[in-house]
Formats: C-alpha cells, structure tokens, sequence
C-alpha cells in the first residue's frame, strides 16, 4: 500500500506532521479527516518523489544510546500523568533529529487513529525490536505503560553500559595490532630495501636472518598488492559463509570450546537472554512469547538451538530449568536460578539475579582476556622490531669486523 507524507491542523489549529498508509491521496485525505485533521500538504513516498523516498529508506535507525533516551523520557511523560498522545507530540517537537521527529509524528497519527502503541511502533520494526514491542505491548494490557517502559529504559541502558564496557575493553588491543601491523610493513617496504641495499652492493655473505628479511621485503614490494586482495576477498567469504546456518553453527561451537573465550561468549549470551526473559515475563508476558523473544537475542546459533529445542519441550509440559540444561551448554548458575524461581514463584527475580551475575562474570572476563593481550601483544610486536634491528645490524658488525 502506498505511504503518504502529511501536514494537517487539528482542532487546536495545531499543526502535525506524520506518515500514514492509504490506497490514494483522496484515501489519505479522508482517513486525516476521519481522525478530526484539516489536512493541508500530502505527498506520496514513492519513486515519483525521490527526494520524499530518500528520506524514508535512508533515514538513520535509532542508535542504542537515542532510544534509551527515548524510552526513559516517554516514561517519565506517562508517570506523569501526560496522555500518549501528548507525550509523544512533545518527544516529537524536543527530537534532536528531524528522522526521529517525523517517526515520533507517524507514530502519533496512528495511536491518534485509535491503533495501540505497540501496533504503532511496528510499523517502524528496524528502530523497535520484537522484544521492545511485546514489551510495550504488555504494559499497555497491564495499564501500567509507564513503568513498564521505565524497566524496559533500565534494560537498554544496562546493555548499552555492558556493550560500552567490552569495547572499551578490546579498543586498546585493536590499536596496539593496527599499529604494529602499519609499523612492520612501514619497516619492510620502505626502510629496509633502503638499508640492506648497501650490504648488497658489497658482496659480502649476509647472515641468514638479514637473506630472510630480505626476501621477505621484496615479496612485500612486489606481491603486497596480490596479497591484501587475498586477505580482503578471504573476509568477504568468510562473511558470507557465516550467513549460512551450517558453516555458521560449526564455527559458534568451535568459539564456545575455546579456553576463556568459550566462557565470555557463553555468559555475554546468557546474561542477554535471562535479562530479556526476566523484564518479559515481570511485566506479564506469558512465558512461550517470552522466552521466544529472548531467543531472539542469543547470537551463538549454537546455545539459539539449545534454546530453541528448550521451547519445544517447554510447550510438552517440561520446566525451564529441565529444558535448558538438556545439553549442559547454559552455565549451571543460570539453570540454578531458574529452579529456584520456578519453585518459588520468583521466576523474574531470579533472571534478573542470574543476568546481574553474568554481566559481572563478563565484564571481569574481559578485563581479564584484555589484561593478558596486552602485554602479549607488545612483546610480539618487540619482537618482531627486534629481529628486524638484528637483521639490519648483523651485516654492519660483520662488515666493522673486516675493517679491524
């Protein structure tokens, strides 16, 4: 159905603003009408109006820092006692960006013609996940939208606290590799065909390390070229193979039985899905959806399976907790939790204490995983300085030993 950009007054002589979808211009003039607008300007968003489509399918997506703001501000409006519609009339007129002032109008039209914000907000899926919208959808049966968008801005601000904390953790290492890598081929292909060339033009025998560092240097001059095609095609197959499920899976396994790595990739999963799950089912979400929703959240296509194969046997009548360690994959401390909430009814509370450990569990581990790459990767970039320094003063010793 054809998408139509709007301008209309309402009974305030308030001007809105907002994208709604209709069979024509006439349609989308009556259904402003229907909805008690005047309406003024409306211009399809079609390949007639490039400059119109542009904007729908380029418009920036919400990043996770804007919509936590978001969703903590629409929070606050609705504790307060301001009406939806209202509230998001205002997030509109306060956006800092004019994509996100048009979405936050679009989406006010369509609550304004009687659909729930939940029905809204799919209509914008890239910027509102699954999760985000059951969420919603949750506290508006409950009656209770605004706290329940309070929890769900606590959510996404702790995971973006958790993904900031990890890559400001392995920012430093990537630094040290870009670095070491750009210093080595600096050494290689500038300053040591500039150095050794003098020791060639003598005629002496070179040390075996200076003839290896040579060779190594002309195959760089040379086949550099041939060679960072190589590595850039290898990453575009690898890219794609990892689009598949079976190359995919094979890999997610072999990264879960790698020492250490294997443990921060299991518990970065797990806090991610027993967070969603205890937010969902806290605000009353059944737990079938719920728990589909969290698997949504699990990147590792292995411990997804497990989570997946979990669902069924949970639609059989078995417990979570019995489902989940079917394969001894999820981390024993999760599947402890999940018992004990399931015995006493805490169910929510125990995710949520199970998510704050593993957050924790990870952040540590990375710190730690960082705290041994460092040091590991300047000794290897020494070293490798080192046996180009050697390779460079070995023919200069031999050639001041001749002298004397």
């Amino acid at each position: 159905m054809p998408a139509y950009r709007f301008v209309a007054l309402d009974a305030s002589a308030g001007e809105q603003r907002g994208v709604l979808e209709a069979d024509s211009a006439r349609g989308a003039r009556s259904m402003l009408r229907s909805r008690g607008l005047i309406p003024l300007q409306v211009d399809p968003i079609t390949a007639d109006n490039p400059a119109a489509a542009r904007r729908r399918f380029t418009r920036r997506r919400l990043n996770a820092q804007e919509l936590a703001l978001l969703t903590r501000q629409m929070a606050g409006l609705l504790v307060s006692g301001l009406p939806l519609e209202r509230a998001l009339g205002a997030l509109a007129d306060d956006a800092d960006r004019a994509e996100i002032s048009e979405m936050l109008q679009a989406i006010k039209s369509e609550v304004g013609g009687g659909h729930s914000l939940s029905v809204a907000l799919g209509q914008h899926p890239r910027e509102f996940s699954e999760v985000y919208r059951a969420l919603v959808a949750a506290g508006e049966d409950s009656g209770d939208l605004g706290s329940v968008l309070g929890s769900l801005a606590d959510y996404l601000e702790s995971s973006q606290q958790l993904r900031s904390k990890l890559l400001a953790a392995v920012a430093y290492p990537v630094i040290v590799v870009l670095v070491a890598i750009g210093v080595i081929v600096l050494l290689l292909t500038y300053v040591v065909p500039q150095v050794v060339g003098v020791f060639q033009g003598a005629h002496q025998k070179l040390p075996l390390l200076t003839v290896g560092l040579i060779a190594i240097s002309d195959f760089m001059r040379q086949w550099g070229w041939a060679l960072a095609a190589l590595l850039g095609a290898g990453a575009l197959v690898l890219r794609q193979a990892l689009r598949l499920s079976g190359p995919r899976m094979r890999i997610d396994a072999m990264l879960l039985r790698v020492p250490q790595l294997g443990r921060l990739i299991r518990g970065l999963n797990t806090a991610r899905f027993a967070s969603t799950l205890a937010i969902l089912t806290a605000a009353g979400v059944p737990i079938l959806r719920a728990l589909q929703a969290a698997i949504d959240t699990v990147a590792n296509r292995v411990l997804k399976a497990d989570a997946q194969e979990a669902l069924s046997l949970l639609r059989e009548g078995s417990s979570l907790a019995a489902a989940l360690s079917l394969h001894k994959r999820f981390p024993p401390v999760l599947i402890t939790f999940i018992r004990l909430g399931e015995q006493t009814g805490t169910l929510p509370d125990m995710l949520q204490r199970a998510a704050a450990q593993h957050s924790q569990e990870v952040q540590r581990r990375a710190f730690t995983l960082v705290t041994i790459l460092e040091p590991l990767l300047i000794l290897g970039m020494g070293v490798m300085v080192l046996l180009i320094v050697l390779a460079v003063m070995m023919p200069i010793i031999q050639m001041n030993n001749l002298v004397h």
